[in-house]
Formats: C-alpha cells, structure tokens, sequence
C-alpha cells in the first residue's frame, strides 16, 4: 500500500514547514528512527522518514536515499539552515506533535509498510 504525503499529513494533523507544492508524491513505506546508521540499513526510495532529530545528518541521509519526506515528531522543528538544505533537494519536511511511536502506529494502521517490509515484497 501506499499513500500521498497530503494523506500522511492529514493522518498526523502534521504541519508542512516546506514544499507543499509536493504533497501529491506517493510513499510506499516508512521508518522511524533517530538513528541514521538504522535508516541506512532499512530505508529505500520514495520513503518516509520520521525522527525526533532535526540536524545536517537527517537531511544528508534523506538526500542519500532519496526519501521523499521526513516528518518531525513531537513538535520539533529544525532551524532554517536545515530547512533550506530540504528545499535544495526537494524534500519535503512536515512537523507533527505525535511521539514517534504514535505517528508511526497512525501510519502503520493507514497500511504504510515499513522499510523491511517493503524490501521482501
């Protein structure tokens, strides 16, 4: 299964803080994780990313793997250094005030597989 990032947005009540002019791309898994060396092991293209960290490292790690979107947990939200590193490489950054534990539960309910799970599909 797969869903917009406009769907996961209205599933996570997440603000956009950029590009939502791209809100109609389609991911087909997620990974929550604030552990970058995890989301190198388990993430693939057109995913989405969810993490409580809002530094250079989530942003360079999503460009690497061409995630689509990352969406800030627990009402964060990064500088606009790290904002500006998003609109560089079109990724799109959302901000919700769910834990990481709920907006990936809220999503898995949704039918968003996660990152190993798409790999063995």
């Amino acid at each position: 299964m797969s869903l917009t990032l406009h769907e996961i947005k209205k599933i996570l009540n997440a603000h956009v803080l950029h590009g939502e002019k791209f809100l109609d791309k389609t991911v087909y898994s997620a990974c929550g994780s604030d552990l970058m060396s995890d989301v190198l092991s388990f993430v693939k293209e057109q995913s989405l990313l969810l993490t409580g960290l809002t530094n250079h490292h989530v942003i360079r790690t999503a460009e690497l793997l061409d995630v689509s979107a990352i969406v800030f947990v627990r009402g964060k939200i990064p500088d606009c250094e790290i904002i500006d590193m998003a609109a560089e490489h079109s990724i799109v950054l959302m901000t919700t005030k769910d834990t990481l534990f709920t907006a990936c539960g809220k999503l898995y309910n949704a039918g968003l597989s996660g990152g190993e799970e798409a790999k063995d599909a």
